[in-house]
């Protein structure tokens, strides 16, 4: 199954899962978002990359409501949810595209992804990485909160082990379980430090991670 029949059976439940599948759910979204904010100058245009439902642009909408916000997402059911969600909001408009290649027209202030780059080689994951910089002005700012591996096979195993462990307490159903497992199939994690090499030689010139806890990590970069 491809990741947009992946992405589109499951559109439905996606946002009342995502806290389930995250266990550190409001620092990576939440305070991380609040802290970025805080931080830059108010953007005019945010581009949303693998957008889905909207919950990530919902956050960022949050804090710059006047904002132009293009979501992009290959999977339509996906966008379906998010088009409801921001119903009535001249300022957020929605298109289905495969953004590894066909690229959103027009530059960005802002460039945010949310757990959709690490299903892409590294050879995509690097291309991705220089058009977003491309799209980018001076000073803009590109925010990955994605999902990694550790430095090391040892701890990559035990940063699985214990995501499994919260995901078996967390009340989610053997058929969440069941699909989680097939996608996973479709992960090409790469760790913190290797994407952010790939992002310094796209020439973003300042790199960090701002959030980390086992398998989530928010990387922001500055061009």
């Amino acid at each position: 199954m491809t990741i947009e029949e992946q992405f589109n059976l499951i559109a439905r439940e996606y946002d009342d899962n995502r806290r389930k599948f995250i266990p550190c759910f409001d620092g990576y979204y939440v305070e991380t978002t609040d802290f970025l904010a805080g931080n830059i100058a108010a953007p005019k245009h945010i581009l949303d990359l693998g957008a889905g439902t909207g919950l990530l642009s919902a956050f960022w909408y949050h804090q710059f409501p006047h904002a132009e916000f293009v979501l992009v997402d290959i999977a339509d059911a996906m966008l379906d949810i998010a088009k409801k969600r921001f119903a009535n909001l001249p300022n957020i408009s929605c298109q289905v595209k495969d953004y590894t290649r066909d690229f959103p027209a027009g530059n960005f202030d802002v460039i945010l992804s949310a757990l959709s780059i690490h299903h892409l080689e590294t050879e995509q994951k690097e291309k991705v990485f220089a058009k977003i910089h491309n799209r980018l002005p001076a000073d803009g700012v590109f925010v990955n909160y994605d999902q990694f591996c550790a430095e090391t096979s040892c701890m990559n195993n035990w940063y699985n082990a214990y995501w499994e462990k919260m995901l078996l307490k967390s009340g989610l159903t053997e058929h969440d379980l069941q699909c989680w497992q097939e996608r996973k199939k479709l992960d090409r994690e790469c760790s913190v430090h290797e994407e952010m090499v790939m992002l310094q030689a796209a020439g973003f010139r300042e790199v960090n991670c701002v959030f980390a806890q086992q398998k989530f990590a928010v990387i922001c970069a500055v061009k």
